[in-house]
């Protein structure tokens, strides 16, 4: 007969009463049930008290708080952004003055540039690719570079000339452009490129000097309006996994090496994935001496819609 293995005795066993226990969650951090025709703010107010719906509330609060603190907003983009139809929301954001500076990589700029010119971007990469087609217009190519060159000739920065080149061409569609809109309410939008990741720099007018010129420039830019965080600023990262988290870090720490005191901001990565570089560099690293970054995982054209949804009824909730 196999002997049997001791088991552990549970006598001794101590127990409590979950009555008297303290819990994370209660009753009044639950959703209220939906219903038809119901408001903006019956939903945004009946949503779960708990995890990502508190911090894209606590996110909403933070960038209200900024503007009637006269603290920059900065929305950091990515292309895909602009790729599922967020310009017009965040244009209005910015508008209201919920965002006081857009920094983009390279193809941020040239979705913008197609939709404002064409009405029309994002072409198949897979089928053109095969015939080297992919990324060949030469009317995109002519704007963007010839924004640099603008940009590295005179004063202004990348973002901009492009900007002011979309004005200057009354682009059918101008209206909706995040470059054209930021020319307009005098705010900057800078472009942050890396050489040899753009369609535009496969074509003969790419100019690397003038790139790398007008792109300099815009990062001093950048590194001044960082400089001015500190005590209620938000940077909000908004679909870039490299190029605008890598930017943020040096820019952070070229304005806090030359003695701006930037502590005490907000920080948010807003993705379809959370990445290793938005997760070091804009959410942990930036706030490690004061501060609070969020990480909130979703689909941007519904994301970015809602985000914008909360801060303007939490603006409307302060009476401002």
């Amino acid at each position: 007969m196999t002997r049997p293995f001791d088991e552990i005795d549970l006598s001794k066993v101590r127990t409590y009463s979950a009555k008297e226990r303290q819990s994370k969650v209660t009753t009044s951090h639950e959703a209220r049930p939906l219903r038809a025709g119901m408001s903006m703010r019956e939903f945004i107010d009946g949503l779960p008290a708990i995890l990502k719906a508190d911090d894209l509330k606590q996110v909403a609060k933070a960038v209200v708080s900024a503007k009637t603190r006269n603290k920059p907003v900065i929305a950091m983009l990515g292309g895909h952004v602009i790729k599922t139809g967020c310009s017009p929301v965040l244009g209005d954001l910015a508008n209201q003055g919920y965002i006081t500076h857009f920094a983009s990589n390279g193809s941020a700029c040239i979705h913008d540039t197609e939709l404002a010119r064409f009405g029309h971007t994002s072409e198949d990469v897979a089928s053109q690719l095969e015939d080297g087609s992919f990324g060949m217009a030469h009317d995109t190519a002519a704007l963007v570079n010839g924004a640099a060159k603008r940009s590295a000739a005179g004063l202004e920065g990348f973002g901009q000339a492009a900007g002011a080149m979309l004005i200057e061409e009354k682009a059918p569609h101008v209206e909706r452009a995040l470059l054209a809109r930021a020319h307009r309410l005098n705010i900057p939008y800078t472009l942050h490129v890396a050489l040899g990741t753009d369609i535009v720099h496969q074509h003969p007018d790419a100019d690397g000097a003038a790139i790398g010129t007008a792109s300099l420039r815009d990062f001093r830019i950048f590194a001044a309006t960082v400089s001015r965080l500190g005590d209620g600023g938000v940077v909000l990262n908004l679909g870039s996994a490299v190029v605008m988290p890598e930017v943020f870090l040096k820019a952070l720490s070229l304005a806090r090496n030359i003695g701006h005191l930037i502590t005490h901001f907000t920080t948010a990565n807003f993705d379809m994935i959370q990445h290793y570089r938005p997760s070091v560099n804009v959410i942990q690293r930036p706030t490690l001496s004061g501060g609070k970054g969020y990480s909130i995982t979703g689909h941007h054209e519904i994301m970015i819609p809602l985000l914008a949804a909360l801060i303007y009824e939490e603006a409307e909730k302060l009476n401002l």
